[in-house]
Order: C-alpha cells, then structure tokens, then sequence
C-alpha cells in the first residue's frame, strides 16, 4: 500500500497535468518512503517464503524451526527489514532535490514531479548498495521457492500409490501450492528485475522521456498492485 501510494499517486497528478504540487521536502520525503516501502516489502515478501520453506522441510531441526517460527522471532526479523531500509535509503533525502527546474532540465535527471540529481560518487555507492540488497532478497526468493517445490514434489511422489488406488480423480493437494509459488515467485523476479532495469537505464540518460519514466513506474508498482 505504501509503494502504490508514494509512487502512484504523485505520478498519476503529474500525468494529469499538475506541475509543482510538491515542494522540495515533500519531494524528499515521498521518495524516501517510496524506496523504504518498496525495500520493506521486498524483504518481508522473502522473509514469508522463508519461514514457508522452514514450515515444510523436514531436514531442518525442530529446535530451529521452533524458533524461527516464533512470533518474537517474525516480528525482531520485520523489525530487522524497517531499520535496515530506513538506514539505507537515508542518501535518498540528499540527491532529490525538489520540483522540476525547466531551466535547467539538462542537468537534473527528470522524475515527472520530482529532480534529483546525483554525483558519480554518490550514485555508484547506492547502486552498489541497491543491487546487493535486490540481488540477495531475489536470490533467497529463488532459493527457497525451489527448495519448497521440490519437496511437494517429492511429497507427491511418495504418496502417489496410495491417491492411485483411491477412485476420485480429484487433483492432488500439492498440486495448488506448487502452482501458486511458482506463480508468485515468477512475478516477483520478473516485476523486480525489470524494474530495476528500467531505473538503471533511466539514470544513464541526460533528459529520459517521459513515456519511459510512465512504463518504469508501471513496471515498479506490478508487484505491489
């Protein structure tokens, strides 16, 4: 709700033709909680999949799985995602710096209702910063999505001699959840890894129109919506 709020609706004023309807702290903070709502819901979405994969395999210890499926332990690690995004995406408040200036357009990158405009320092740190944090959380994503598939694989597997005797030919249980991760985990990397894609190739240009600012954040809010 945050990502489709902080990006959606300022976008959708700025394609109706609203110019400067936010000054230059509303632009920092709305970009600001953008990209920590957007890094919060990154990594609590792998964080479900985590405690997923912990819930159904059965080679991890039971003292282990106890503790991590506590509710002390789930609200520490959501807690764990706010403070490391907060901190994070602090860089943000310094490169965004207010209305568009239509005199001098080329020297700002152009967000529709917001500038920014970033050093070679600056934005080499947190693209490094950024992309480890992406990668790691898709990575993870992938990682136990695979490992809960194979295991209802396998599950399904074993007891298929026991649903072949049996004279309903209704579908078997794990046939929904294995679609279901499938499904989620496809469109987490696939929304995320574009939109990143998009963000990176919209900082490499000096003036980006605005029909490819539109599809990135169309692109960004897939996911969310």
């Amino acid at each position: 709700n945050l990502v489709l709020c902080y990006k959606g609706i300022p976008q959708t004023m700025a394609a109706l033709g609203l110019e400067a309807f936010l000054d230059e702290a509303g632009c920092k903070l709305v970009f600001y909680l953008h990209r920590v709502a957007r890094g919060v819901s990154l990594s609590t979405t792998c964080l479900l999949s985590g405690f997923q994969a912990i819930k159904l395999c059965s080679s991890i210890s039971r003292w282990m799985e106890v503790r991590i499926r506590s509710p002390k332990c789930i609200v520490f690690c959501c807690f764990l995602c706010w403070v490391l995004h907060l901190v994070v995406n602090i860089p943000v408040a310094s490169y965004v710096t207010g209305p568009i200036n239509s005199k001098n357009m080329s020297m700002e990158k152009v967000c529709r209702y917001c500038s920014s405009h970033l050093s070679g320092i600056l934005f080499s740190v947190t693209a490094v910063i950024y992309l480890f944090t992406d990668g790691m959380c898709l990575a993870l994503m992938l990682r136990t999505s695979v490992s809960m598939v194979l295991v209802l694989h396998r599950h399904k597997q074993r007891v298929q001699h026991i649903r072949s005797s049996s004279l309903s030919p209704r579908t078997s249980h794990e046939t929904r959840p294995t679609h279901t991760i499938l499904i989620l985990v496809s469109m987490f990397v696939s929304f995320h890894a574009l939109a990143s894609i998009f963000s990176y190739w919209i900082t490499q240009m000096d003036n980006p129109s605005h029909w490819l600012i539109s599809i990135s954040v169309l692109v960004a809010s897939g996911f969310p919506t």
